[in-house]
C-alpha cells in the first residue's frame, strides 16, 4: 500500500467519475459548443453568485489570466509573500502581464486592510500603479489557514474604496467553505474575479474555473487562447470536474479531521519541534534540528509514505479522498516508529 501525502493533487477518479467522464457529451470548446464544459461553466458562476465562468486547464492559468485581464505593463500587485502566484507561479505575472509584486507579511498568508493601503504607491512616475489585491483561502503555505468572512469582507471595501482589482485564488476555497460561516455566494459577492481548483481536494483529475463578470470572462477567453488554453473536446475532463463539484464537497470535512488528528500525533513526537494548526487538510510542521528533512523523507519513503520537503526542517502532509482511515492508521504507526 503507497500512501500518498504529497499533496491534494494525486487523486485519482473513482468509478462513477469515469463513467461520467466518459458518456459526458462532447463538442468544441473553442468554438463555443461543448456542452459540458458550458454546463460546468454555468454551474461553478451560479455557486458564487457570478456572472459568468471560464474553465481552463490549471489554477496557475486561471490566476495568471485574471492578473493580465485585471492589470496593464508597468502596473503592481499587492499580495502577502507566501502566496501561490508569487512562489509557485514562475513569476508569470511579470512574464505574462509586465506588471510588478508588492510582497506584505500576513499572518499565516492572511492579510489586513492596514496591508492594502500601507503598500499603495504614490502617484510618482517612478513607481509602478498599484491596481490589484490578491488573495488565497485557503493559504497553501499558512497550513491551510482560513479567512473569517468579515476579514475578507473588510479587504474587499478596502481594495474597492481605493479603486483596486481584488482577486481571490481560491484553489482550495471549498475547504474554506465547508469550515466556515459563510457560503460561495458570500465569496463571491467580494470579489471581481475568483479562480477554484478541480484536481485539489474536489478530485477531478485536471482543471480550474475562473469567475468573474461577463465582460471580464469575455476577456479571459481571449487571454486563455493566448496562453495555449483553447481546448476542444474538453467535456471529457470537465464532466469529471462536474462530478466533484456535485459530489465532493461535503466529504473535504473527512480530510480535516484526519489531518487534524495525525497533527496531534505530530505534536507528540519528541523529534517535531512545532506543528502548525491544522485548519483543513494541510498539516506543515518543522523538525527538530538533530532530524535531517531529507533523512525523515527517507525513512518515510522505506515504509512506502510519500511527503515532501516544504523549507529548511519544514514537511508537509496533505490529506486528500484517497487518504483513508487504514492510511492514517499505518501513517500514524510509523510516525510513532521513527525516533532521533
Amino acid at each position: 500500500m503507497i500512501i500518498d501525502l504529497r499533496s491534494d493533487t494525486v487523486t485519482q477518479p473513482n468509478a462513477a467519475m469515469k463513467e461520467a467522464m466518459f458518456a459526458a457529451p462532447l463538442g468544441d470548446d473553442v468554438f463555443g459548443e461543448e456542452p459540458t464544459v458550458l454546463a460546468l461553466e454555468k454551474k461553478c458562476a451560479a455557486l458564487f453568485g457570478m456572472e459568468a465562468a471560464l474553465y481552463c486547464p490549471s489554477g496557475t492559468m486561471t490566476n495568471q489570466i485574471a492578473i493580465q485581464v485585471h492589470t496593464k505593463p508597468l502596473q503592481e500587485i499587492i499580495c502577502d509573500k507566501n502566496s501561490h502566484i508569487y512562489k509557485y507561479e514562475v513569476g508569470g505575472w511579470a512574464h505574462h502581464s509586465g506588471v510588478s509584486i508588492k510582497l506584505v507579511d500576513g499572518d499565516r498568508g492572511r492579510m489586513k486592510p492596514s496591508h492594502i493601503t500601507d503598500n499603495i504607491n504614490e502617484d510618482y512616475d517612478w513607481l509602478p500603479v498599484t491596481s490589484l489585491v490578491v488573495a488565497e483561502n485557503t493559504v497553501n503555505r499558512g497550513g491551510g489557514s482560513i479567512y473569517p468572512f468579515n476579514d475578507l469582507k473588510a479587504l474587499s471595501e478596502t481594495a474597492k474604496q481605493n479603486e483596486l482589482k481584488f482577486h481571490l485564488d481560491g484553489a482550495r476555497i471549498f475547504n474554506a467553505i465547508v469550515e466556515s460561516d459563510y457560503s460561495a455566494k458570500d465569496i463571491g459577492s467580494l470579489f471581481d474575479s475568483i479562480s477554484i481548483c478541480l484536481s485539489k481536494g474536489l478530485g477531478a483529475p485536471v482543471g480550474s474555473v475562473l469567475l468573474g463578470k461577463k465582460d471580464f470572462i469575455r476577456a479571459a477567453r481571449r487571454t486563455r487562447k493566448v496562453m495555449g488554453g483553447g481546448m476542444r473536446q474538453a467535456g471529457i475532463i470537465a464532466a469529471g470536474g462536474l462530478f466533484a463539484i456535485e459530489n465532493n464537497i461535503e466529504r473535504l470535512k473527512e480530510d480535516h479531521k484526519r489531518a487534524k488528528q495525525m497533527g496531534e500525533v505530530l505534536s507528540s513526537l519528541n523529534y517535531v519541534e512545532e506543528v502548525m494548526p491544522a485548519d483543513t487538510n494541510i498539516l506543515i510542521f518543522k523538525l527538530v534540528i538533530e532530524m535531517r528533512g531529507a533523512d525523515f523523507i527517507k525513512q518515510l519513503e522505506q515504509k512506502n509514505i510519500k511527503a515532501i520537503e516544504f523549507g529548511p526542517q519544514m514537511v508537509r502532509f496533505v490529506t486528500h479522498l484517497d487518504f483513508t482511515d487504514d492510511m492514517l492508521e499505518k501513517t500514524t504507526a510509523v510516525l510513532n516508529s521513527i525516533k532521533l
